[in-house]
């Protein structure tokens, strides 16, 4: 009994002692984590590195969503191409965090979200996107698969 209880102190403890190690600490933010890969200049230094479509049960292939690599900055990030008229959320997501953007109707159907640093890890990315109410099939989703780095 006495053992049992030692056991669970010092489990306790050295617990308490590795969530303070920063080697076991969460993976700190880079410096273009949520950040406009355009405005940032890390668009420059990039291309596409998984495609997918956007689809609609009731119409089909609606868009088309991509995953961006800038070998600059070392981030990944999600574009997608709908009707103009649609609006959504973006979604980016690497083996150790996200981002998730939201857009809304108009510029020309091009939308990108933020970045997240994605060097020696897997990303992958996700979007959702409604038009007219969103009602009746208007409404579709896609993702890509993941690109490992």
């Amino acid at each position: 009994m006495k053992f049992r209880v030692t056991a669970v102190a010092l489990g306790a403890a050295a617990a308490a002692l590795l969530a303070a190690s920063p080697a076991a600490a969460q993976t700190t933010a880079s410096k273009y984590d949520h950040k406009d890969p355009y405005k940032s200049g890390c668009a420059g230094s990039s291309w596409v590195v998984k495609t997918g479509k956007i689809k609609s049960r009731a119409n089909g292939t609606v868009g088309t969503i991509q995953l961006w690599w800038s070998a600059k900055c070392k981030t990944n990030w999600v574009r997608v191409k709908v009707p103009t008229n649609a609006w959504g959320s973006i979604n980016v997501y690497s083996n150790k965090k996200y981002d998730r953007f939201v857009f809304k109707k108009g510029n020309g159907g091009t939308h990108w979200g933020n970045m997240i640093e994605a060097n020696n890890v897997c990303a992958w990315g996700g979007a959702a996107i409604q038009w007219g109410n969103g009602r009746g099939g208007q409404n579709g989703q896609g993702s890509t698969a993941k690109a490992c780095r």
